[in-house]
């Protein structure tokens, strides 16, 4: 029950009324916002509420008011523990590419904890607004792709910091345990499978033979993990489902977001725009491209994976439909432009 000195709150459980999370757990929240107040307060601010609490099956999102703008609020965040690593790599993505990223005012790396500021309207606000388009789109990916590229030097550190790997010369491993462990597939799917992972093994060693190295893939770079403080400018976060992978991979969600919205037209300009930062690492202009189409087709393994960061406890059926799916997707795939 709440006190008559706590906020309002308000949860937002959305489709998952069945997940199974800390939120639920109230001396879980007594800690959780009692750190986010002390690390307020260490920031000069406090809480001035109402609290709008989204609940997930991968996190729990407390939006936190902090006087009476709308932009007047902090977001605190906690993760499952199997992407907990998400707040110490915020803290570490802060000081790698301060520019691209939102800095956290704090960090509780070991309990997946992380306080960010409001970083501005997101783009998907800023695209339903018909304030930006395609062209907008491209110049985001662009600057994601440079991201990436200062990112290069860092791959070891985030594993070490607990970020996945789905490295390209392990997928085949990644393949089969997706596989093997989802219930989803009978026998008969099962091992049709597992006759084409020969050709997945082809695809892999064809990936690797262009010599792009690997940096973060964010896995889900969708238009609502994307900020636009201003014109032109761009903020990345919500690192949640992200690897360390072949960094071409994250075209997959931009590429077919923009071919549902705007038309297959819009495709290439954006594919060229990201591919355009890595023109200097040696492959020709259409290597490039051979890459983008090989990765993409390869991230929907990562996108497999992430399905299961979610609490322990919470119902797994949505999961395995989910990465059921994108394991299918490997083998439907075709070009994509």
């Amino acid at each position: 029950m709440r006190t008559s000195e706590e906020p309002e709150t308000v949860v937002d459980r959305g489709q998952f009324p069945d997940a199974v999370t800390p939120w639920d757990d109230r001396e879980w929240r007594r800690e959780a916002l009692g750190w986010a107040g002390r690390e307020l307060a260490a920031h000069g601010r406090t809480e001035t509420g109402p609290r709008e609490v989204r609940v997930r099956p991968w996190s729990v999102l407390m939006r936190l008011r902090t006087g009476e703008g709308e932009r007047d609020a902090v977001w605190l965040k906690a993760g499952a523990p199997s992407n907990a690593f998400e707040a110490g790599l915020s803290s570490a993505l802060a000081e790698w590419v301060p520019q691209d990223v939102m800095a956290p005012l704090a960090v509780d790396a070991e309990r997946g904890w992380t306080l960010l500021p409001d970083g501005g309207p997101l783009f998907r606000g800023v695209l339903d607004a018909g304030a930006a388009g395609p062209a907008e789109w491209a110049l985001a990916v662009g600057r994601y792709a440079r991201t990436q590229r200062r990112l290069l030097p860092y791959a070891d550190r985030m594993v070490e910091l607990g970020v996945p790997g789905a490295r390209t010369r392990d997928l085949p491993e990644v393949f089969d345990a997706l596989v093997e462990g989802n219930p989803l597939f009978d026998a008969a799917e099962r091992a049709a499978l597992r006759g084409r992972r020969s050709r997945l093994v082809d695809l892999c060693a064809e990936l690797d033979a262009y010599g792009v190295p690997d940096s973060l893939d964010h896995c889900d770079l969708h238009d609502g993990q994307i900020l636009a403080p201003a014109p032109g400018r761009f903020t990345f976060f919500d690192w949640g489902d992200a690897c360390v992978a072949h960094p071409f991979g994250s075209l997959l969600v931009p590429v077919r977001a923009v071919a549902e919205r705007y038309g297959p037209g819009a495709v290439a300009p954006l594919v060229e725009a990201y591919l355009e930062p890595w023109a200097d690492l040696g492959p020709s202009a259409g290597e490039l491209r051979g890459a983008a189409l090989l990765a993409v087709r390869l991230a929907a393994l990562g996108r497999a994976g992430s399905w299961f960061r979610v609490f322990p406890g919470t119902p797994l059926a949505d999961s395995r439909e989910a990465s059921a799916h994108w394991v299918r997707e490997l083998f439907a795939a075709e070009d994509a432009w």
